[in-house]
Order: C-alpha cells, then structure tokens, then sequence
C-alpha cells in the first residue's frame, strides 16, 4: 500500500501546536535582532525577498560563513522569523547570513533554487570565504542543491567548491511524492520538474560533505527522505552523515541551533572550520 502522502507531508497538521512555536520564532528573531552584531536587509538580487541579514561574532574563529536557508514549503514565511537561528553558531565564532528568498507561486520553485545559488554566490563574492549552507524544511532542499551546484555553470569566475558543506534539517530532497498533495497547490510542479528540482537526482556532488539531520517524532517519509539522501550520495562518494533528533517533531527540530552548546550548532560549526 502506498504512503498516504497528504497526511505523510502536512506537518502543520502533524503538529497542532506549531502556531504557537512559530510565534515564538517570531519574538525569539526580533529580540536577537536587537541585540547581535548584525547588518540587516542586504541585497544580493532584483527581487522583494532576495535579501539576507548577516548576523556577526565577537571574534571570528571559523574558515567559512554559514548560510541559512529558512523553509515553510517555498510558499510561506521569511527570513525574519529566523534571525536566532544565528545565535549559537555567532557564540561559535562565526557569521551567519540568514536569507531571504522569493515565494511560489509569485516564483517557480526552480527560480528559488536560483536564488539561493546567486545569494552564496553574492557572500563568497563579498567575504571571499566557502559557504556552508544549512536549511530548515525547504531550506534543506535548497541546501542540497547549493552543495550540488556546478558553479562554473553560474559564474565562470566562482570558484569549484564554493559550498564545501550542507547540513539540511528535516529537508525534501525527493519532490515527487508533493505532486500528489494539497502542498503543490502553490508549487505547481509537474512530475518533470519535480524530478528536476530534487537533489537526491542530481550528480553527487563528491567529495564534499552533506549531513540530512530529522527530527524523531517527525512522519515516515521525512525520515525516509533523509535517509534515501544519505544513501545515494554517499554511494557516489559524498561524505554523507544521517541523525535522528530524539523527540523532536518538525518544527522542535530547529531549536538547539540558538544554543552554541547544542550538538547540531556544534556540528555546523565543525563544517566551517570552527
């Protein structure tokens, strides 16, 4: 019997309480605005949403930025309920870009992995610095494919690796299985593009490092999803790590990244040199 993938992706469903928990990202992101080293609402493209806010350390420590990639389906949410996401990595030593993106449907979803292409591409050209990309959801998806990115394919002058890293956090990396839900109402893939949007169908991007972290209490196929990643890539020569967030459902997941003793900030940390 096939997976009921309507209730399988619905996490808003799965998880009743999460206007609750995204209210508090809400305050949680303003209030560390408020207080960090920060430079807010720089522009790396033409559209409305294609602006990060970089988040600075007292002292820097690592050899890389890392760059965050905030989910909500590609169709909801900004980079402001975010801006924590930062905190415990900026204790860590290092910078953190938390960025914005365009939405479906004002943008196709495949415009949106452009988008998160052209912000690395806008840091290493800034920083001259490696970006380690890690995303939340969507933003996993988004991360995944930044790793995979020829790069000489967006800017001849962009160096070969210059996402050395990804750590995606309970990330889609096989969109098929949404073109069969209520979610690709906003999206409208087809089975083509959704094929051609997912990463665990792009070229392996060896020898580089790729971590699919997920929460524990989340629904089979995300695990699954984060699984079949690591599996695939780590066939083609990826250095691929998968880990279970005990308890965490999918919105939990994200939490210990505002503490810099966490072991998932710890992690992201030792991937960018730190």
């Amino acid at each position: 019997m096939s997976p009921d993938y309507e209730t399988e992706y619905n996490n808003r469903a799965r998880v009743p309480e999460h206007p609750g928990i995204i209210a508090g990202w809400q305050a949680d992101a303003a209030a560390y605005r408020a207080e960090a080293l920060c430079e807010l609402g720089v522009s790396y493209g033409e559209g409305e949403r294609q602006f990060y806010d970089l988040f600075k350390p007292e002292a820097v420590r690592g050899n890389a930025l890392v760059m965050f990639i905030h989910g909500g389906y590609w169709q909801a949410l900004d980079r402001s309920f975010f801006s924590h996401m930062a905190r415990g990595l900026n204790r860590l030593g290092l910078p953190v870009a938390v960025i914005g993106y365009d939405l479906c449907p004002q943008v196709p979803l495949g415009h949106i992995v452009w988008e998160a292409q052209q912000a690395a591409a806008a840091l290493w050209r800034r920083f001259n610095l490696p970006v380690v990309a890690a995303g939340h959801s969507a933003g996993g998806q988004l991360s995944a494919c930044v790793l995979a990115t020829d790069w000489k394919n967006v800017d001849a002058d962009l160096p070969v690796q210059l996402v050395p890293a990804a750590y995606g956090i309970s990330g889609l990396y096989n969109l098929k299985p949404l073109t069969e839900t209520s979610i690709n109402n906003a999206l409208g893939l087809s089975m083509e593009a959704a094929e051609r949007e997912s990463p665990l169908f792009w070229p392996a991007p060896a020898p580089l490092a790729m971590d699919a972290v997920v929460g524990g209490a989340e629904s089979a196929e995300y695990l699954k999803q984060s699984r079949r990643l690591v599996d695939v890539w780590g066939l083609g020569g990826v250095v691929t790590r998968y880990e279970e967030i005990p308890e965490a459902n999918h919105f939990t997941v994200i939490a210990g990244l505002t503490d810099p003793a966490n072991a998932m900030t710890r992690r992201i940390a030792a991937l960018a040199g730190a």
